[in-house]
């Protein structure tokens, strides 16, 4: 593949963009345009080095990259195991650390361990399909949420949620503990699968060096 190709990246929105463009410096590829906070530009490209970035929200970037749009994505692990796009998870990037869990109230533990059809609320219906139907082998009904999932015990609308937890200071705030965990979370970069095949040697090239950059820190 020619070296005048363009690489693209879509950044998730946010922290996860800060963080990896901080990273992405380290090693030496830096994208003057994205400092532009006034600029209204979508697409910012690295002439130099051929190539090209623009922010997403973070749903949006496995399906960018999964159809070509992008070579290359960066987004929470939750987001990629939500989606289940055909895309190759090759880096953990180390940071946006957190855990997807089961929460509710002390008393739905119980309905937990006795395997009793439940109602669980959500803004990760597939992940919460997938824990509780392939890896514990319960019943479930699973309600999708987008704002505020706590409510959903706190209303009676569900018996337990499962949500991304940092710190659990909201739960704790409104009377909700950690249950069980699903999984770990952070960063990861994910990879169009025939961009690893035509591009293979720079983004190998590309991984190696930010791996050797993490594992410095």
């Amino acid at each position: 593949m020619s070296e005048e190709r363009y690489l693209t990246f879509a950044l998730g929105k946010g922290r996860l963009a800060n963080k990896t463009l901080e990273l992405l410096e380290e090693i030496g590829i830096t994208c003057e345009e994205m400092k532009d906070k006034s600029s209204r530009k979508l697409i910012f490209v690295n002439e130099e080095l051929k190539l090209r970035f623009f922010l997403a929200k973070g749903p949006d970037v496995p399906t960018y990259v999964e159809y070509g749009a992008a070579d290359i994505g960066v987004v929470g692990r939750d987001t990629i195991l939500e989606e289940n796009r055909n895309v190759y998870e090759v880096l953990d990037l180390g940071f946006g650390k957190c855990r997807m869990c089961v929460c509710g109230p002390e008393s739905a533990k119980e309905l937990l361990q006795h395997h009793e059809r439940i109602r669980v609320a959500s803004k990760y219906p597939n992940i919460a399909k997938d824990y509780f139907y392939n890896k514990k082998h319960q019943t479930v009904d699973i309600i999708k949420l987008n704002g505020s999932v706590e409510l959903g015990p706190l209303v009676e609308l569900s018996d337990v949620i499962v949500d991304i937890v940092e710190t659990g200071s909201t739960l704790r705030e409104n009377g909700l503990e950690v249950l069980e965990e699903v999984c770990p979370l952070s960063a990861r970069m994910i990879v169009n699968p025939v961009s690893m095949q035509m591009d293979s040697e720079r983004i190998r090239n590309l991984v190696t060096k930010i791996r050797a950059k993490l594992e410095e820190q």
